[in-house]
C-alpha cells in the first residue's frame, strides 16, 4: 500500500465570528427545547422523548462551548497584542 502525500498545503483555518455563531447555534437549541416542552406528552406517546433531552443536551454542550471560544478569543487577542509589544 502506497504511502498518501499531498499535492499541496493545507489552507489556513477559517476565523470568523465563532463567539457569535456558537451563541446563535445554543439560543437556537434552547428554543428548540422550549417549543418541545409543551408537546411532552405527544414525545412521550409516541416513543421520541429523545427529541426534547437532545434539544436540552444542545443548549447546555453549547454553554459550554460559548465558555470554551470567549475564552479562546480573548487569548487570541491576549497573544497579538503581546506580539505588538514585543521588540523585534
Amino acid at each position: 500500500m502506497a504511502k498518501w502525500t499531498p499535492k499541496h498545503e493545507a489552507p489556513e483555518p477559517l476565523e470568523g465570528p465563532v463567539v457569535a455563531t456558537i451563541t446563535g447555534g445554543t439560543v437556537i437549541w434552547f428554543v428548540l427545547f422550549l417549543v418541545q416542552l409543551p408537546f411532552y406528552g405527544w414525545f412521550d406517546d409516541h416513543g421520541h422523548t429523545w427529541w426534547v433531552w437532545t434539544c436540552l443536551a444542545g443548549g447546555g454542550l453549547g454553554l459550554i462551548g460559548v465558555w470554551y471560544v470567549r475564552k479562546r478569543d480573548a487569548a487570541i487577542k491576549r497573544d497579538a497584542a503581546a506580539r505588538q509589544t514585543r521588540p523585534a
